[in-house]
C-alpha cells in the first residue's frame, strides 16, 4: 500500500474509540510508526495514513465508528485508512465495505501495522481462538494520566458480551516488562497510571503471576505517584487486595466495578460470577477498610429477562448500596451472544426509563459523596485542559477540583482543602492551596 522507502514522508492522524485499553495501544502504534520515521501530523495537516481504533461493545458504538471512518476519510481524502480494533475483528467484511477503508487490521494484526502498510492485503484478521500474542502498551499522548495495559483478552463469556470473540482469551504480560514500562513513563514525567485491561484481576493466566504480585512490584516502583486500577470484577478483588490498597502509599483509594444488575435472575442471565449477597459484602468490605474512598459501579439495564419486577430489585438494591457513582449501559443486541435466545425483550422506550432512574440515583449519590468531602485535606494531580479561566484536576479518591487556570500547575501534585461546590455543581473548588510537592 505505501512504498516502505517513502516512510520518511509519512504522516499519519490517529482516532481511538472505546476503553481505556485502546488508546493505550493507539499510543504504542503511534510509537512505533513515529520509530520508522513517520510523523504524527499536526493540526491542519493532511495526513497520509490514518488509524481508527475502533470499540464494538455495543450497536451504538458500531455506529459511531462508521461515522468516524467516513468523517476522518474526508478530512484525509488521499490517506491510506487503516480500521483496527474490536469493530474491525468481529466484523471485518462490513468494515472493509465502508467506502474508502483501505486495510482491515483484527486484533492480532494491530500492532503489525508496518507489515501491512508495505503488503497488498486489505483484510487481515485472524480466527479468535488462535489470538495468543500480547503486546504491553502505554499510552502517553496529550494526557497527564497515562493508561497502561498489563492485561488482554476475557475467559468469562458472559451471555450479552462480545469481547471474548474481539479480544480472545485472557492473557498478560510478564510482571518485570509492565514494571519497566510504568518506570519509563515515570522518567518522562508520569504522576499517575491507570492499570487497564479486559479483565485486569485475572492477570496471570500465561505467566504463573498474580495481580496481587503485580500490584506488589508497582507499589516498590518508582518514579511515578499513583496508580489507580481500573473496571476490576468483583468476584476477583480479594481481601488481600483490598487490605494492600488501604494500606498503600501509591494505590489510589478508588474501585470501579461492574454490578451489571442488582437481580440475582438477571445475574444468572448474564452467567455473572457472583450473587448480591456477595457484591453488597464486597462493598462494605471496602467501606470498612477505606470509608472515604470512591465507588464507581457499572449497570446495564434493559437485557434480556429484565422485567419489570426484576429492575425493580435492582433499583431497590442500589438505594440500599454505598457507592459514589453509577455508570448506566442500555443494553444492546449483539450478534452472536447467547442473550438473544433470552425472553422477555425489554422494549426501547423501557430501556429509556429505567436508564433514567438509574442516572437520577447516580447524581444523587455523586453529589452527596462530594458533600461529604468537603473541608477534607487531599492530594490533587492537575490536569493541562483549560477550560476558560479555569482548570480542573483529581483527588486520590477521585473527587474532581476546580482552580483558576496556572501553567504552573499542571501535572503537578498538590496539596489541597477542598471547598463548596463550582458555579455548574461539577467539582468542588479549591480556596487556599497548601504547599506544592516538586516534580
Amino acid at each position: 500500500m505505501i512504498d516502505n522507502h517513502t516512510f520518511q514522508d509519512k504522516k499519519a492522524v490517529y482516532y481511538t474509540l472505546g476503553c481505556k485499553l485502546n488508546f493505550a495501544e493507539t499510543s504504542t502504534l503511534g510509537k512505533f510508526l513515529s520509530e520508522q520515521g513517520i510523523r504524527k501530523a499536526t493540526a491542519g495537516e493532511t495526513a497520509d495514513i490514518c488509524i481508527v481504533n475502533t470499540c464494538s461493545v455495543t450497536q451504538l458504538a458500531d455506529k459511531k465508528c462508521r461515522q468516524a471512518i467516513r468523517r476522518i476519510k474526508k478530512q484525509h481524502p488521499e490517506a491510506v485508512m487503516v480500521v483496527t480494533g474490536c469493530y474491525a475483528q468481529l466484523k471485518p467484511e462490513e468494515v472493509s465495505a465502508i467506502e474508502g477503508v483501505d486495510l482491515v487490521l483484527g486484533a492480532n494484526q494491530k500492532m503489525e501495522v508496518m507489515k501491512y502498510l508495505a503488503g497488498n492485503e486489505k483484510t487481515a484478521v485472524m480466527p479468535v481462538r488462535d489470538i495468543q500474542t500480547f503486546v504491553p502498551s502505554c499510552s502517553s499522548d496529550d494526557r497527564t494520566r497515562h493508561f497502561l495495559k498489563v492485561q488482554d483478552g476475557c475467559d468469562y463469556f458472559c451471555s450479552y458480551c462480545t469481547i471474548p470473540y474481539a479480544r480472545g482469551r485472557s492473557r498478560n504480560g510478564r510482571i518485570a516488562e509492565l514494571v519497566a514500562l510504568a518506570q519509563a513513563a515515570g522518567k518522562e514525567g508520569a504522576r499517575e497510571i491507570v492499570l487497564t485491561g479486559v479483565n485486569i484481576g485475572d492477570f496471570g493466566k500465561t505467566t504463573g503471576e498474580t495481580f496481587f504480585d503485580l500490584l506488589k512490584a508497582l507499589e516498590k516502583a518508582g518514579p511515578v505517584d499513583r496508580f489507580r486500577i481500573s473496571s476490576i470484577e468483583p468476584n476477583l478483588l480479594t481481601p488481600e487486595i483490598l487490605a494492600f490498597i488501604a494500606r498503600s502509599q501509591r494505590f489510589a483509594p478508588h474501585f470501579h466495578i461492574p454490578l451489571q444488575s442488582g437481580s440475582d435472575e438477571v445475574l444468572k442471565l448474564m452467567r455473572r460470577r457472583y450473587d448480591t449477597a456477595f457484591f453488597s459484602r464486597k462493598i462494605e468490605q471496602i467501606q470498612t477498610l477505606m470509608p472515604d474512598t470512591f465507588i464507581g459501579i457499572d449497570v446495564i439495564v434493559g437485557v434480556r429477562g429484565e422485567t419489570a419486577e426484576r429492575f425493580e430489585a435492582t433499583r431497590r438494591f442500589l438505594e440500599a448500596l454505598p457507592f459514589s457513582q453509577l455508570h448506566v449501559f442500555t443494553y444492546s443486541e449483539r450478534q452472536g451472544t447467547a442473550a438473544l435466545e433470552i425472553e422477555p425483550v425489554v422494549s426501547p422506550g423501557e430501556k429509556q426509563e429505567r436508564s433514567k432512574q438509574l442516572l437520577e440515583l447516580s447524581g444523587r449519590r455523586l453529589r452527596a459523596f462530594y458533600h461529604s468531602q468537603q473541608n477534607t485535606s487531599h492530594r490533587v494531580l492537575f490536569e493541562h485542559t483549560r477550560r476558560g479561566d479555569k482548570m480542573h484536576g483529581f483527588t486520590e479518591n477521585y473527587v474532581k477540583t476546580e482552580a483558576g487556570y496556572c501553567p504552573d500547575l499542571i501535572n503537578k501534585l498538590v496539596d489541597v482543602t477542598l471547598g463548596g461546590f463550582n458555579e455548574d455543581g461539577t467539582a468542588l473548588t479549591l480556596p487556599a492551596l497548601k504547599t506544592r510537592i516538586p516534580v
